[in-house]
């Protein structure tokens, strides 16, 4: 019999969240770490401007699929077994599952770091890109301290409590905003001061000021990268003490009238055969996101060592002439992506959320066997996720510049002003794909919560190849270049979304409401991003671009929320599953403006 080791807690209640508190948590927390996030990159671009954003953008290019190596599928493993056992009362595997949980996070996260570091040599040579060593070399320990936070992410996550995946996650974005813009800075003024000096920036001789501030960037981004560590290091402390000090919420008498926990072997076989389909739909999803940056970067390589003319006459007065003249335009335009990346990801952010804390609800329910509250669980994450993507979505689309403008440009000086074009050409059509993108996410996790978790390997698999090819033949098009990266997600998520759906319909038993999910909120969605379109382009005539733009956004919110009104988009029922919102509730009930 295996002993179980069973750490210090109170004997209060548990702590836990219905799925619509959860989403709740999980969405403000996302918000304020997007919102931290935003902090910290768009002060970033200004030190770093669009080359240095590449460097920083290519880091992320290789430490994504490492990151899915080590990480995807235990933590949503263990989410969904602990949410069985707790629903049957087996709090002796709960404990089990937590116990065995942590030598396989530490040596993942150990193998997935030095993998990184090794990679990295092979991933700049690749590339052509000398200038993101540092930046992957200092982001490296990030996969090992994401693996241990992981470890207690999907355990309280599996106890439907979000709150201490949401906190740890504001913790390592706060942290980051300070530290990364701190170094960051420190190293690109260190670096100028030596070229005033001494000439030389890093040991390296610069013949101009220009030269030598581009020099600095590669230290400037890893300096970044660096308090990025730094902050998953704060993140990890923080949920580790969490857990060491509150614990799980499960008594003494809730352990010693459970039954015997499942042999060691037997808990661990469980675990990989949830995780194993999980982690290898999101390796390939990340290696194909990766295999993707790297020819989008090859490709645009190959244009400018062919046909330079055809792909600057787009850009004509956007690209820095000293960027052209060091062939640096590739590494350029990745960072323009990553300007666009950091807006957009914001909806994927939050939906994400919603896939979190959808997954324990929807096992839970569909351990219980009761059919109705299967799909009501399902149906209202599904609306959930509409009601926030489309309209986020489109709005995103057609205010592509000015909310560009209104990030970036800020202070109104027009340093990025090649950036930020290029970026919102980018953003008008990655910003569509992205809905299908957010969609994806909590669609994936309810088919793996009713155990089905091969059916997401199967069509991530579809759907990167098919993004892959699609945006290597594009972006191989002079004419289109970058662009081609927005029209290849459009197209991989739309068949993910629309395959994920029949899936889920089919292995879940139900009959969706189509209407109520997905059609009224693309209605009044499309509503809300004319007014948000029109708007501005009436009131950018009458006072400044950026406060039209904030103007714009104001009038779209408010047009979105009475169109869900006045068509009947959002019920009651929908304003009770959001916590605090019964008075409001309550109000439009009386004044018959909800059903």
């Amino acid at each position: 019999m295996n002993k179980v080791i069973k750490p210090q807690t109170k004997e209060s209640k548990k702590v836990s969240q219905s799925f619509a508190a959860g989403a709740f948590i999980m969405a403000v927390g996302m918000l304020i770490v997007k919102l931290a996030g935003a902090a910290f990159k768009v002060p970033l671009a200004y030190i770093l401007g669009g080359v240095g954003t590449g460097y920083f953008t290519n880091a992320y290019n290789i430490y994504n699929p490492i990151y899915a190596l080590a990480t995807a599928g235990l933590p949503i493993a263990i989410s969904r077994m602990v949410a069985g056992d707790m629903t049957r009362k087996r709090y002796k595997d709960v404990r089990m599952i937590h116990k065995i949980s942590v030598p396989l996070f530490f040596a993942t996260g150990l193998v997935g770091c030095l993998i990184m570091i090794s990679g990295s040599f092979l991933y700049i040579k690749f590339t052509n890109t000398p200038g993101s060593l540092y930046s992957m070399l200092m982001l490296a320990p990030t996969v090992f301290f994401s693996c241990m936070i992981s470890i207690y992410k999907g355990y309280f996550e599996g106890l439907r409590n979000m709150i201490p995946t949401a906190v740890s996650e504001i913790v390592e974005a706060i942290s980051k905003v300070f530290f990364g813009l701190g170094l960051a800075w420190i190293a690109g003024e260190y670096g100028m001061s030596e070229y005033y000096s001494n000439g030389t920036v890093y040991g390296v001789v610069c013949e101009n000021v220009v030269a030598a501030r581009n020099a600095t960037l590669p230290f400037a981004s890893a300096g970044a990268v660096l308090g990025i560590t730094l902050g998953s290091i704060m993140g990890f402390l923080y949920i580790f003490i969490k857990y060491k000090i509150a614990g799980d919420g499960i008594t003494k008498d809730e352990i010693d009238n459970s039954e015997e926990p499942r042999p060691t072997k037997a808990l661990i076989k469980m675990l990989l055969d949830i995780a194993v389909p999980i982690a290898l739909g999101a390796i390939i999803m990340n290696l194909a996101s990766f295999i993707d940056s790297t020819l989008v970067l090859r490709r645009i390589h190959h244009i400018m060592q062919t046909v330079p003319q055809r792909l600057l006459d787009d850009y004509s007065g956007l690209i820095p002439q000293q960027v052209i003249n060091e062939g640096q335009v590739h590494t350029f335009l990745a960072g323009c992506f990553g300007y666009m990346n950091t807006v957009t990801m914001l909806l994927y952010t939050i939906t994400q959320g919603l896939g979190i804390s959808a997954l324990p609800n929807v096992t839970t329910a569909w351990v219980e066997g009761i059919k109705k509250k299967i799909k009501k669980s399902i149906e209202t994450t599904l609306k959930l996720t509409s009601l926030i993507a489309f309209p986020a979505g489109l709005g995103l689309s057609v205010l592509s510049f000015p909310i560009m403008d209104l990030i970036y440009n800020t202070l109104g000086k027009n340093k990025q002003i090649g950036e930020i074009c290029i970026s919102a050409q980018i953003m008008s059509i990655y910003a569509i794909g992205i809905i299908f993108v957010a969609i994806s996410t909590p669609l994936c996790s309810m088919l793996q919560a009713i155990g089905r978790a091969d059916i997401p390997l199967k069509i991530l698999t579809v759907g990167m190849v098919i993004k892959v090819v699609l945006n290597y033949i594009l972006v191989g098009v002079p004419e289109i270049n970058i662009q081609g990266a927005g029209i290849g997600t459009l197209i991989c998520y739309l068949f993910v979304c629309a395959y994920g759906l029949l899936s889920l319909s089919r292995n879940a038993n139900i009959k969706f409401n189509f209407k109520e999910i997905f059609l009224r909120p693309l209605v009044c969605s499309i509503i809300c991003a004319v007014a948000a379109y029109a708007s501005h382009g009436l009131l950018s005539h009458v006072v400044n671009s950026k406060i039209s733009t904030i103007f714009a956004i104001l009038v779209a919110i408010f047009v979105y929320g009475v169109a869900l009104l006045l068509t009947g988009s959002i019920t009651k029922e929908d304003f009770s599953t959001v916590p605090k919102l019964k008075k409001i509730s309550d109000i439009l009930e009386k004044y018959k403006l909800i059903r």
